[in-house]
């Protein structure tokens, strides 16, 4: 009986986490290029608008007179009629960077600058954060097994990995990057971010999530949370960048600094929102924080005793800039939103649920404004802390993973 239940709630699970929104009848940039290269008028300022753009990178704009100038004016006008103003792109698609080089330079022609604003990608059905209102259910399942022996989640869930061909193929494939050696380097890092990319766009959250966000009781199952990316090779180098420096890398990589938007957009904390974030939506800030994962400005928990996250770098010869520096990295470190929503995935509870004291409402400088967040404290005293002294309800995904693990047991390579 048990096991006929746990075969018709897995399924369950994968459709509630891979629906999507449509975003009705918003095109990808792709199509929407495609689509204004065919009509002349379109295509006619489409044109212009790029030859304005290529000009901007070569001072064009000094070197043109007023005509010229106006007429990119005009074009850009004209192009806020189009699909091609409000179209997005999905994260993982096929032609990824492709749409992200036609959004972010639509994006620069018509805003007027290149500021990380707007996450460029196509919003997700809130149906993700699913994967927490089933906790009740599965728990009601697993009463079904006696003597299922609680651990170590982290580790529970690598195993449950390895049982599930798609995320043991993908984990596989960033395991072996970014463990073997080249020439004088730890690893190929680059070989190792796309494959780790590749295991976030490509396996079901309730098993990747279940590996990056799993909740611990002791120092042993935060280190294996921490080991998760491989930070020796994806993470770690040996001196750490200014974080300003950094930001200005990741920014000329469409990838990077789309995956960078998308973070500033869905985790911006809000001190007056139940959950601590703006857009009231956990699901949304996890998605966007694993898509740094695979980027120059990949992050991970900076020690083993706490939820604190950051990438590799430092506000260190920041002169002037320091507080701005420290802003950027403390959006990371302090982040409310971020740290609630990691609880949230391990508690089982979602935000989704909730309903906001009064509404919050969000512009296009969101993450204008993202940098200009101030530190307050998470929750009631000592929830910070991610090795509580209560224990906390393990998470529907972890469940179901002790079992598999229970009902089938094997073990996994570099510590599954």
């Amino acid at each position: 009986m048990f096991l006929a239940t746990l075969y018709f709630a897995l399924p369950l699970l994968d459709l509630l986490l891979s629906a999507e929104v449509s975003g009705g009848d918003r095109l990808d940039c792709v199509k929407a290029s495609d689509q204004c290269l065919k009509e002349q008028s379109c295509s006619t300022k489409y044109r212009t608008l790029r030859q304005c753009v290529a000009g901007k990178e070569t001072n064009f704009s000094l070197a043109s007179g007023l005509e010229a100038k106006d007429e990119c004016r005009s074009a850009m006008e004209a192009l806020k009629q189009k699909s091609l103003y409000n179209c997005r792109c999905k994260r993982g698609m096929k032609k990824e960077k492709n749409c992200l080089r036609i959004y972010w330079s639509m994006y620069q022609s018509l805003q007027g600058n290149d500021l990380l604003e707007d996450s460029p990608y196509e919003p997700v059905n809130s149906r993700l954060s699913d994967i927490f209102r089933v906790v009740p259910f599965i728990s009601d399942v697993f009463q079904q097994v006696e003597h299922i022996p609680k651990g170590n989640n982290c580790l529970d869930a690598a195993k449950a990995c390895n049982l599930d061909d798609i995320c043991k193929k993908y984990r596989s494939a960033y395991i072996t990057p970014c463990t073997t050696s080249v020439s004088n380097d730890v690893c190929n890092r680059r070989k190792c971010h796309k494959a780790l990319r590749q295991f976030f766009d490509k396996v079901p959250a309730k098993h990747s999530y279940g590996m990056l966000f799993c909740s611990c009781r002791d120092i042993a199952c935060t280190e294996r949370r921490r080991q998760t990316i491989v930070p020796v090779c994806s993470y770690e180098e040996r001196e750490k960048p200014n974080c300003l420096n950094l930001q200005d890398s990741c920014k000329t990589n469409y990838i990077c600094r789309s995956r960078l938007a998308d973070f500033f957009t869905n985790c911006q904390p809000e001190s007056r929102s139940v959950s601590s974030c703006l857009k009231e939506n956990y699901a949304d800030c996890l998605l966007a924080y694993s898509g740094l994962i695979g980027t120059v400005m990949t992050p991970n928990y900076i020690d083993s005793s706490s939820l604190s996250v950051a990438p590799w770098c430092d506000c260190s010869n920041s002169g002037n800039d320091l507080e701005e520096c420290l802003k950027f990295l403390n959006f990371f470190k302090d982040n409310t939103c971020l740290k609630n929503a990691i609880q949230a995935f391990g508690n089982g509870s979602d935000v989704t649920v909730w309903q906001p004291a009064f509404p919050v409402q969000t512009t296009t400088a969101t993450t204008t404004t993202a940098l200009r967040v101030k530190n307050k404290p998470l929750g009631p005293a000592g929830s910070e802390n991610e090795i509580p002294t209560h224990v906390l309800p393990p998470c529907a995904n972890l469940q179901v993973r002790t079992a598999s693990r229970f009902l089938a047991g094997a073990p996994f390579l570099v510590g599954g």
